[in-house]
């Protein structure tokens, strides 16, 4: 098996304070890119290889659109979305599916109900059950799918690691971040996920957010594009209150979550973060995304610990907060 990413990688990122006791903390690593792509602030051991899960999305929405999906504004933003599963996401992906000749059948990631409260009550009131279009990687599914029919592959299968598709999104993938990947495994959704350095996760991130779409190369054309159109619609990529959405919505930035407490993102101009939590909760990973860019500058940091100050970081106890999450960084 593969070197993973151990304690001894890792620093303090973040506490949580109840009454002013820190009840725990988060460690992890993490490093920021300046808009040029050098290091700016190394945090534990980024050069050890991690599954960057969801935040890999950006690499492999990239791909589909080069190996032919037609994908604009909100139906590309969905193809790297991790979204709660709301009706209007559940829209968008019957719109990528139609528009391929396919239905909710082709899909083959798991059956799920929306993390979206609202949503899943009103399905549990009209006696719905859980659905593959519910599921939070269904977007990035239906893109593939996508990219199947418009390239002549085959759909069955598509997410086999041998599989036409998956090694043209591993191939992209290599050539953005530079780095061979370490490790290929299953995701939760099925999809095979590469393991990678945070450092080259961060180096590919950083490819992505500060591409143009007036590039003479595609797959930065491309990777512009899908910048734009998820800056343009933070509401697709993740939900209402989500950390993402409510990040992109603020500051204008590039940001992706991914499991296992991974969160890449970009600022506006073009400074770069990437970090992992050790014990893999993501409850302070945006504010420590969000502080790290205010550190370097990138980020008002009046406006950060405003953001830092939302009801999403508080601590309650009998019904009212007593507490914080809080970046150490």
């Amino acid at each position: 098996m593969a070197q993973t990413f151990t304690v001894q990688d890792a620093v303090e990122l973040a506490v949580v304070e109840r009454g002013g006791f820190v009840e725990s903390r988060h460690a992890g690593s993490a490093i920021v890119l300046s808009p040029a792509g050098d290091v700016v602030t190394r945090l534990g051991n980024p050069d050890a290889p991690i599954l960057p899960r969801s935040s890999l999305k950006p690499l492999q929405a990239v791909a589909v659109v080069t190996a032919g999906a037609a994908l604009e504004g909100e139906h590309l933003a969905l193809a790297t979305a991790s979204h709660m599963g709301t009706d209007r996401h559940a829209a968008l992906v019957r719109d990528v599916l139609s528009a391929a000749g396919l239905t909710e059948d082709h899909l083959a990631c798991p059956t799920s109900w929306p993390t979206d409260t609202a949503t899943r009550d009103a399905m549990v009131r009209d006696h719905l059950e859980p659905a593959a279009i519910r599921h939070n990687c269904s977007g990035k599914h239906a893109a593939m799918l996508a990219a199947c029919v418009a390239t002549g592959w085959d759909v069955a299968g598509y997410l086999d690691p041998a599989h036409p598709l998956q090694t043209h999104i591993r191939e992209v993938v290599e050539r953005l971040t530079g780095e061979k990947v370490t490790a290929t495994v299953i995701d939760g959704c099925g999809a095979p996920v590469h393991a990678l350095p945070l450092t080259s996760l961060a180096r590919g991130i950083h490819r992505v957010g500060t591409s143009s779409e007036r590039s003479p190369f595609a797959l930065h054309r491309v990777a512009g594009a899908l910048v734009r159109a998820v800056r343009d619609n933070p509401w697709v990529i993740d939900g209402p209150g989500g950390g993402d959405t409510l990040a992109i919505e603020r500051f204008g930035v590039f940001s992706k979550l991914g499991a296992e407490g991974v969160q890449i993102m970009v600022a506006p101009d073009g400074t770069t973060v990437a970090l992992k939590m050790l014990d893999g909760s993501l409850r302070a990973a945006p504010l420590v995304a969000l502080q790290l860019l205010a550190n370097a500058g990138a980020l008002p940091a009046g406006e950060v610990a405003d953001a830092a100050a939302h009801p999403v970081y508080a601590v309650q106890g009998g019904g009212r907060e007593v507490g914080r999450i809080r970046a150490t960084v």
